[in-house]
C-alpha cells in the first residue's frame, strides 16, 4: 500500500508543477499576483496567503494580493519592515512558522483588522529572484492542524518560482511603458528643438518670436504634465501607490471639482446640468484620488464638447453601489475607438487633433477605479455625445 502522507505531498508537487506553468506565461502583474496567493492558499491548505513586494531602495514594504481583500485599495499599503513578519522575513531571508501569531511581537495586526482575518497561525516565506528579494510570501491559518514542514518546503518552491515570475512581469511592465513614453515624448521634443534651430540661425520678427516663446512654453509643460502622469500610471501599477480610506460626503466632492473647473467651462461658454439625490450613502474610497478621476473626466467633457454646449453630471445610488455619470454634447467617439480609449497614451481619432492631452488620464482612471472595486465604462454616439459612467460599490 503506498503512503498517504508521500501521496498527499506527490499530489502537491503535481499540483505545483502545473501552476509553475501558469506563472511562467503571466505578464499581467496583477493577474500573476492574484494566482500566486491562491496557489500558496490551495498548497498550504491555509485560509488565506497574502504577498508582500519589497523595495531595496526605499527600504518599505507593500501589501500587494491576498485572497480575500474585502478592501479592494488595500494594494498599496505600506507595511514596516521593523515590526512586521514580512519584514522579518526579508531581512533574514528566511522562512517563519508561528503557531501563535497574536501574541507574536512582530505581527502587524492593520492588515487583519481590513481584510476582517484574525491570523492566529502562520508560515511566511521570502521571495527571492538572483539573490534578489522580492518580498514575502503568507499562508495564514491552517485548516487542519499546524503549519508543517512539509508545508513550508512546498511553499518555498511556489515561492522560488514566483519571485522569478514577478520579476519578469515587472521588466515586460517597465520595458512596456518605457517603449510607450519615448515614442511619446518625440513629438513634443521635436517641436523644441525646431524652435530652438529657428531661434539659432534665423532673424525673425517680434510677432514670430512671440509664437516660437509660446510654443516653448506649451512643449515643456505638455512634457511635464506627461512625465508626472507616466509616473503616476508607473506607480499605480506596480502597486507602490498607497489609498488612503476615509468615509466623506460624494456631493461635495463633486461640488468642489465642478468649482475646479467653472473658469474653464465659462470660457467655452458651457452649461452645467446636475443631477444629485438630496440624499446619498457616504462614500468609503480615497478622496483625493477619487477627485483626480472625477477632474480628468470633467476636463474632457470640457476639451471635446461643442461651442455653447451641455455637461450633465449625475449620481444614482443603487443597493450596492453608486454610479456617477459625465456627459457632455460633443462630437462623440467612433465605436472602432472606444475598445481602446483606456489604454495608454491611446487618443482617439480625429479628437486627438481638437485638444492636447497626454492620453494618459483614461488609463489612471481606470486603474484608481478598479483599485476601489469598481468599474468604470464609456457609451458614446457620434454627433451626440459621450457619456462616463463610474461604478463605485457601497461598503456597509
Amino acid at each position: 500500500m503506498s503512503d498517504p502522507a508521500h501521496s498527499s505531498l506527490l499530489e502537491r508537487y503535481q499540483r505545483l508543477a502545473e501552476i509553475s506553468r501558469d506563472l511562467a506565461s503571466t505578464v499581467d502583474l496583477t493577474a500573476l499576483l492574484n494566482r500566486i496567493v491562491q496557489a500558496a492558499a490551495d498548497l498550504s491548505n491555509a485560509e488565506a496567503a497574502s504577498i508582500l513586494l519589497y523595495e531595496e531602495s526605499k527600504k518599505q514594504l507593500y501589501f500587494q494580493s491576498t485572497t480575500n481583500l474585502d478592501e479592494p485599495f488595500m494594494r498599496g499599503l505600506i507595511v514596516p519592515v521593523d515590526g512586521s513578519i514580512a519584514g522579518w522575513i526579508v531581512t533574514n531571508r528566511r522562512p517563519i512558522i508561528i503557531l501563535d501569531a497574536q501574541n507574536d511581537p512582530r505581527h502587524f495586526a492593520k492588515i487583519g483588522k481590513m481584510t476582517n482575518i484574525t491570523t492566529t497561525s502562520l508560515l511566511g516565506v521570502p521571495l527571492i529572484a538572483k539573490d534578489k528579494v522580492v518580498g514575502a510570501l503568507e499562508a495564514i491559518n491552517k485548516r487542519v492542524g499546524d503549519f508543517s514542514l512539509e508545508d513550508q518546503d512546498v511553499l518555498m518552491d511556489l515561492g522560488a518560482q514566483a519571485a522569478v515570475a514577478i520579476e519578469n512581469a515587472r521588466l515586460f511592465q517597465q520595458s512596456d511603458l518605457i517603449a510607450e513614453l519615448i515614442h511619446e515624448l518625440r513629438t513634443p521634443l521635436g517641436s523644441l528643438r525646431t524652435a530652438a534651430h529657428i531661434l539659432k540661425n534665423r532673424d525673425v520678427s517680434d510677432d514670430q518670436h512671440q509664437k516660437i516663446i509660446q510654443i516653448l512654453n506649451d512643449e515643456t509643460s505638455r512634457l511635464i504634465e506627461m512625465t508626472s502622469a507616466y509616473l503616476d500610471l508607473a506607480r499605480l501599477e506596480s502597486g507602490r501607490i498607497e489609498f488612503n480610506s476615509q468615509i466623506f460626503d460624494l456631493r461635495s466632492l463633486l461640488e468642489e471639482c465642478i468649482s475646479l473647473m467653472d473658469t474653464r467651462m465659462q470660457e467655452s461658454h458651457l452649461e452645467m446640468n446636475l443631477l444629485i439625490p438630496e440624499k446619498l450613502p457616504p462614500v468609503k474610497a480615497d478622496r483625493d484620488k477619487l477627485k483626480q478621476v472625477i477632474l480628468n473626466l470633467l476636463s474632457n467633457a470640457i476639451k471635446y464638447n461643442c461651442p455653447e454646449g451641455e455637461i450633465k453630471l449625475s449620481v444614482e445610488a443603487l443597493i450596492n453601489e453608486l454610479v456617477i455619470s459625465i456627459s457632455d454634447t460633443g462630437r462623440g467617439i467612433r465605436e472602432a475607438d472606444l475598445a481602446h480609449l483606456f489604454e495608454k497614451f491611446y487618443r482617439a481619432q480625429p479628437t486627438e487633433k481638437l485638444a492636447s492631452g497626454t492620453g494618459l488620464g483614461l488609463a489612471i482612471s481606470k486603474q484608481i477605479v478598479e483599485a476601489h472595486g469598481g468599474k468604470i465604462e464609456v457609451q458614446s454616439q457620434v454627433g451626440v455625445g459621450t457619456t462616463f459612467q463610474v461604478h463605485l460599490p457601497l461598503h456597509k
